[in-house]
């Protein structure tokens, strides 16, 4: 017998039944709701205080919140424990999965104790007698279970159903889910039922028989995990390709409710898992009247209400029995008896594409708005502007240099006409935010050289030329042309003399022989072939609005209004808010993986252009697809480890390209800017965190003017060089940065 007990803290969830204090960045566990530290800091120092024998501590988190976590273990004695980090949810099953497998092959066949991170439990020596009054049934090979004598009919909890009783230690009956008002008063009157805490003591070898009896699946996916898993100072680091195939369940589902001879020990430690805002009025320091107020706050003549405001100051009368929560961006009101159903608030948001749920505007996340403008002005117009229109020129062959090496050497490669035209609209837009560098001469310098070595003889542009502008790829490419067609119409309002005469005689290729006959979009090739892309289309649709702005003829808002169509009837799925990248000739989604393919960063350029012709057109619901592409790629594209956006995921959230490119950050500050002030919340704290992610991952690191433009999930270079291609991007997205943070400089 050993009186070691390995404790694991499970952090998982979002407890969106505290909205809007508890988002989806900043979840109900690292709220100090009491006054005495967050609830995950509470809870460690509760597993902390037990007064004898080995106590382990372990947390497992989302890796998407290690800052925070990091943080509250600060000063902790987790006596050998740490940190076990997985990469995406997968419910309990497997956090209690990895609970045990960590145990046995560090403790052995210890005793697992397995508690959630944000419930509230006050009697700390209470409940280490509960939690030793378990531990002979647990080292017997029994699963324990600790339960609450219910004071009310509570439907906000689930329950266990008891029987026999022996030594103070009943047998469990069956677990009941949540149930209605009807059913809680029944389950109050038998006396047989107590609220479930969803802690768990167990034997770690009797939790792997159970796993292996009722759920091989999960165990064995956890297992591969676990073994292929990564250590470092900061903690454990689960292979994301691993750790996702692991099948989500609860634990209550896949083991607890299929197991018999499950032990009950009526807890004997003050409980509540503060799980909706009436529990918090139960809980919190009650004024004479009732009230628990918290935050810049007056109130009068109201009795037994939650008033909170972690914003500005909130002011009531003659409230009773209601809560009132007020944050920086939204408040929430209702009776305590209706404050479960917050749910049905944060799904009819979701569904609406609102932002409120992801983010939490905290005053801590930026200094000010327009923070990082002194770095970006420097940047832009001290280092990569001076670099990228002398090292990047090719003098001698004429155009721009693909690529330049981390020497900022250029790289003799094959120039793509795309890169061309990236480069003379790059150099035309800082030339219009003040750039006092030789735009006229680049932009002319890359014109000549691409009308000069790169046209067809229809009248349309290659995709590929040599380093000495001999022809290398003859293909007329629809996303080449939608390229040349900005570069054009940027070039057009910088004053070029050729640039409106080469944007019709392109137009004229593009309807001769890049439409499709059936009018549905445009070809990938001239030649027809191959599979059909939203991409392409995404950027002639830029191309549109970028001539719309040129000339203001109404003919280039109709050409950009076709893609719409095409994005609302094909493009965009409602049900997941994503955007499809693969299509048939049909315009169904490609089969197999590229109809599951989606890019964070595509959504991102998707709802900047979808804004900018909302604006243009008066078609205002376009805003809403814009919102729900941003909280798609938000909430299901971002590697959590660093906050940037991966390359690809699948319509379910699922990585698929787990490297990180430059591109996509800077289209996702161009997409927050777009939707700052167009209907949801404040978002310039956002658009300053994205900034600072872009420099701190991307630009920082690199030599003076350069970027890494890939880095992997753990924020490793996977660079060799630094493309042209990109910096279009970048000129694009931190010229709106200052734009839109001009009045504060």
């Amino acid at each position: 017998m050993t009186d070691r007990i390995v404790s694991f803290v499970m952090s998982g969830g979002v407890g969106s039944r505290l909205w809007p204090l508890s988002r989806e960045d900043n979840p109900k566990q690292f709220h100090d709701l009491s006054g005495d530290g967050s609830m995950l800091a509470k809870t460690l120092r509760r597993l902390a205080a037990r007064s004898g024998g080995e106590t382990p501590i372990f947390l497992i988190a989302s890796e998407r919140h290690a800052e925070r976590v990091h943080a509250d273990l600060a000063g902790l004695d987790l006596a050998g424990g740490g940190p076990l980090f997985e990469p995406t949810g997968r419910n309990t099953a497997a956090a209690v999965a990895l609970a045990t497998l960590r145990t046995l092959s560090e403790f052995g066949d210890s005793l697992v104790l397995v508690v959630p991170s944000d419930h509230e439990i006050s009697t700390v020596r209470q409940f280490w007698q509960s939690i030793e009054a378990g531990a002979h049934a647990a080292r017997a090979g029994r699963l324990v279970v600790f339960g609450i004598k219910p004071t009310q009919p509570e439907t906000g909890y689930g329950y266990i159903e008891v029987a026999a009783e022996s030594g103070g230690i009943f047998d469990v009956s069956r677990f009941v889910e949540k149930p209605d008002l009807a059913t809680a008063e029944g389950y109050l009157q038998a006396g047989s039922f107590y609220w479930n805490t969803g802690i768990f003591l167990f034997r770690a070898g009797a939790m792997r028989d159970a796993f292996v009896a009722f759920q091989p699946d999960i165990w064995q996916a956890t297992e591969a995990a676990y073994e292929a898993a990564t250590s470092d100072l900061s903690g454990l680091y689960m292979p994301l390709e691993l750790y996702e195939a692991i099948p989500s369940n609860s634990i209550d589902y896949a083991v607890m409710e299929r197991a018999k001879d499950i032990a009950m020990v009526p807890a004997g430690f003050r409980w509540n898992d503060l799980g909706s805002w009436q529990s918090l009025l139960d809980v919190g320091p009650a004024d004479d009247q009732g009230n628990v107020i918290v935050g810049d706050v007056v109130a009068i003549d109201c009795e037994n209400s939650y008033i909170r405001s972690d914003g500005s100051l909130l002011s009531a009368i003659g409230m009773k029995d209601v809560a009132i929560v007020s944050t920086i961006d939204a408040t929430f009101i209702a009776p305590v008896s209706h404050s479960q159903h917050v749910k049905k608030i944060v799904e009819q948001l979701e569904k609406s594409g609102r932002l409120e749920t992801r983010f939490t505007p905290a005053h801590d996340r930026v200094i000010e708005s327009g923070a990082w403008r002194r770095r970006v002005h420097h940047w832009l117009f001290q280092e990569t502007l001076p670099l990228w229109s002398t090292s990047g020129v090719d003098e001698r062959h004429g155009g721009f240099h693909e690529a330049l090496g981390f020497d900022a050497e250029p790289l003799m490669k094959p120039k793509r006409m795309r890169t061309q035209a990236r480069q003379v609209y790059a150099f035309a837009v800082a030339s219009a935010r003040g750039w006092d560098g030789p735009a006229d001469r680049l932009i002319a310098h890359g014109i000549d050289f691409m009308a000069g070595k790169g046209r067809t003889d229809r009248g349309g542009w290659v995709r590929t030329l040599n380093v000495d502008g001999s022809v290398a790829d003859a293909t007329e490419d629809a996303y080449d042309h939608s390229c040349v067609l900005l570069a054009l119409a940027h070039a057009h309002m910088s004053g070029n003399p050729d640039a409106l005469r080469l944007g019709e005689e392109t137009f004229a290729f593009l309807d001769a022989h890049l439409e499709d006959s059936r009018m549905t979009g445009f070809l990938e090739t001239s030649d027809g072939e191959g599979e059909r892309r939203s991409n392409p289309h995404m950027h002639l649709l830029e191309a549109f609005l970028a001539w719309h702005q040129a000339t203001g003829e109404r003919a280039h808002l109709r050409r950009a209004a076709r893609i719409i169509d095409l994005f609302r009837s094909h493009f965009f799925d409602p049900e997941s808010w994503t955007l499809g990248e693969y299509f048939d000739a049909e315009w169904k989604p490609a089969v197999g993986d590229k109809g599951l393919w989606t890019e964070p960063g595509h959504h991102f350029e998707w709802a900047s252009l979808l804004v900018d012709f909302a604006e243009r057109s008066g078609q205002a619901e376009l805003r809403g697809f814009a919102r729900k592409l941003y909280a798609s790629a938000i909430a299901s594209g971002l590697n959590r480890a660093t906050g940037l956006a991966y390359g690809a995921v699948s319509r379910q959230g699922l990585p698929l390209d787990l490297a990180s490119r430059s591109w996509p950050q800077a289209e996702a500050v161009k997409a927050a800017i777009a939707l700052n002030g167009s209907g949801g919340p404040d978002l310039k704290p956002e658009i300053e965190a994205r900034v600072g992610r872009l420099f701190r991952w991307h630009i920082d690191p690199a030599p003076l003017g350069l970027w890494i433009d890939r880095i992997d999930e753990r924020g490793r270079s996977l660079a060799s060089d630094v493309p042209a291609s990109i910096f279009y991007h970048l000129v694009c997205a931190l010229t709106q940065y200052l734009d839109g943070t001009a009045e504060r400089s």
